[in-house]
């Protein structure tokens, strides 16, 4: 039992064969999937991606790589566009500073707007951060403290360790991807043996980031498995033990997200 809490089922990698993916993933014991949204202009693709599948839904929201292409979304319209069912998060959104792709104030600005959408919704807001931890961890705290608590998850994480323990004070989750299985990330894999097993995600974010022993391949949901093995050897519990422990707190997190079992 598992679930692949960001992924992005509208890319073209997975055009022609969508259904077949979606099929592996359950063959491979997902219960859910979240598409995860990177431009809200776009937002009717992923919705209606979302409501052919009954265990796929989505979030709604801009990534900080096209801060500067929206920099007219306004926090009214993510509540608005989060009514739906099928609608269970907001973002992605956050600080991208290893790409810069959009100027540095636009991005930190879509994060602000993207947290106030959150806090208004109750739904958690999926966080990305690269290369910005001290920036990242700035906003979280003065929104969180100075303005109002917020669900959050710090998604697809692989920065530094204050950053990770600065989530968990503010209340968030932080999710691993297939980075946790590569070779080289032993420091990510001491942060995650660190960090409170009742906060921990696991995601692919396909078609990006295979884990072992797929890397270099495109990835998709079905391979969320692979990065569980490794985060249930690096918190010395079973692999079937993880899979209940994380498919829970994406449940307590992404409350909006109707139980399998239900």
């Amino acid at each position: 039992m598992l679930v692949d809490s960001h992924c992005h089922l509208d890319f073209p990698d997975f055009e022609e064969e969508r259904d077949a993916i979606v099929a592996r993933a359950r063959e491979a014991g997902l219960v859910r999937m979240v598409t995860i949204s990177t431009r809200v202009r776009q937002f009717e693709r992923i919705r209606a991606i979302a409501d052919t599948y009954d265990d796929v839904f989505c979030s709604v929201g801009t990534h900080p790589h096209n801060a500067a292409e929206e920099p007219d979304i306004t926090a009214d319209e993510l509540v608005a566009l989060a009514e739906g069912p099928k609608v269970v998060a907001i973002g992605e959104a956050g600080l991208d500073y290893y790409y810069d792709k959009a100027p540095r104030d636009q991005q930190a600005a879509g994060l602000r707007r993207h947290i106030a959408a959150a806090r208004r919704t109750g739904l958690p807001l999926v966080i990305h951060a690269r290369d910005a931890d001290d920036d990242m961890a700035a906003i979280l705290t003065e929104e969180s403290r100075g303005k109002g608590a917020f669900p959050f998850v710090l998604h697809c994480f692989s920065s530094g360790r204050a950053l990770a323990e600065t989530g968990i004070v503010l209340g968030g989750y932080v999710s691993f991807s297939g980075i946790l299985t590569f070779k080289r990330s032993d420091e990510l894999r001491a942060i995650a043996r660190d960090l409170p097993v009742e906060r921990l995600l696991v995601e692919t974010d396909a078609p990006y980031l295979a884990p072992q022993p797929f890397r270099g391949k495109r990835n998709e949901p079905a391979h969320v498995a692979h990065t569980a093995s490794v985060l249930a050897e690096v918190k010395g519990v079973s692999a079937d033990e993880i899979g209940r422990q994380t498919t829970e707190n994406f449940y307590r997190l992404f409350s909006k997200v109707p139980r399998h079992d239900a």
